[in-house]
């Protein structure tokens, strides 16, 4: 696609694709790890919450810092970082002593992914915007759907130790390739402080002052509830409803994932045509789709089916995410606006876990399923509705005034 044809973002693809294997290669191995040394269910949920519970505390309480740090330079520590956390793991001795280290990795996360996006526009033309995205997305998605499958049988035949040290190889290769990038085409300026929790109010209210960052505040983070309440259920629906037993639970996981390739490799190619208001609603409306009929399933390839329609909208709703936000703002607000956001939805999508695990019971999976699908539809309403603006980038949001 266009933008491969881009240096510098021909560069932060392939870092991002290394990244990003590595990364989900891992997360088995660290699951399987902890519950081979703890036989704990607590345990394995820890390593679990550290993967997204600093992208949390970076966006409510760091955001600023990257507006105000050189991405690159930040980009290529939080890859060094990682790179060391994961040339550590193979010497921890006790369960503990993962889960921190993994919440160290967790945090460089938080930091590297909202600053690659962050960066996307400055590297590409707003004509390739989003073939930028899309191609971001779709090898992240890419590597969801091979990565845990990667990791679990590298982890069964030589142990989780190879799988730390391949992603920490990952991590060393994305930190030379980001190094190559030169710092002004990923930012244009580093933001100027009027202290840290000014400047992290200043981003709060930039995402208020914008109708696009309003959309994916609230669209997706309605979204976000249902997605999180699917996630808890789809292993109830495979097993007990559907009685498709570990193989249905992984057929609907993959679909999913295979769902969310297609949905975010054609995604540029449908906002090019209908916009990125129309786009965001259909995308939101076709995850409602799908697992809305998918909750009255009759057997398990019916279910994954749907499941691959859901997963259709939800890769081309991220897509649509990362454009809104990316447009919605000018580049020295746009980290923190970035994380603001992301943190809200990720909560979001917590909440909607903690909801569903603590209300449902092991044969409400298709009641939950349909749940979800009303919480899309209102998405869907919420987030045309916000996105619907004039074509074109709008003028650059300024600083709240003292």
């Amino acid at each position: 696609m266009a933008p491969l044809g881009v240096a510098g973002f021909r560069l932060l693809f392939v870092s991002t694709l290394a990244s990003s294997v590595g990364t989900l290669l891992a997360a088995i191995a660290l699951a399987i790890d902890v519950k081979q040394r703890t036989n704990s269910g607590l345990w394995v949920g820890a390593v679990l919450i550290v993967d997204f519970l600093p992208v949390i505390v970076v966006g409510l309480a760091l955001g600023p810092l990257l507006d105000r740090l050189e991405r690159r330079k930040l980009m290529i520590a939080a890859d060094l970082l990682r790179a060391a956390v994961f040339a550590a793991l193979p010497f921890a001795t006790n369960a503990g002593t993962i889960v921190a280290l993994a919440l160290v990795a967790g945090l460089a996360t938080g930091f590297f992914r909202p600053a690659v996006y962050a960066g996307v526009p400055n590297l590409v033309s707003d004509e390739l915007l989003g073939d930028a995205n899309a191609l971001l997305q779709t090898v992240e998605n890419a590597a969801w759907a091979i990565g845990p499958l990667l990791g679990g049988m590298l982890t069964a035949a030589w142990g989780p130790h190879a799988a730390y040290w391949i992603n920490a190889v990952s991590f060393l290769i994305s930190a030379v390739l980001v190094a190559r990038i030169p710092a002004r085409l990923l930012q244009s300026g580093t933001a100027l402080t009027r202290g840290h929790w000014t400047d992290l109010k200043d981003g709060f209210a930039v995402v208020f002052q914008s109708r696009r960052l309003l959309a994916v505040l609230f669209g997706w983070g309605v979204a976000s509830l249902g997605s999180g309440a699917v996630t808890v259920s789809e292993v109830f629906l495979a097993q007990n409803t559907l009685h498709a037993g570990d193989f249905g639970y992984g057929l609907l996981y993959g679909a999913i994932g295979t769902g969310l390739v297609i949905g975010s490799l054609w995604s540029s190619v449908v906002v090019e045509r209908i916009g990125i208001a129309r786009a965001y609603g259909a995308s939101l409306a076709l995850m409602a789709l799908g697992f809305g009929v998918g909750a009255a399933s009759v057997n398990i390839w019916m279910a994954a089916a749907c499941c691959v329609i859901g997963g259709i909208g939800n890769g081309g709703a991220v897509v649509c995410n990362a454009l809104l936000t990316q447009r919605g703002t000018r580049d020295e607000m746009r980290g923190r606006a970035l994380t603001f956001v992301m943190s809200a939805t990720f909560t979001a999508t917590g909440i909607g876990i903690v909801l569903a695990g603590a209300l449902m019971t092991v044969n409400d999976a298709r009641w939950v399923w349909l749940a979800s699908a009303v919480t899309f539809v209102a998405a869907a309403v919420v987030g045309f509705t916000l996105a619907r603006e004039p074509a074109g980038r709008p003028a650059p949001l300024e600083a709240p005034a003292n």
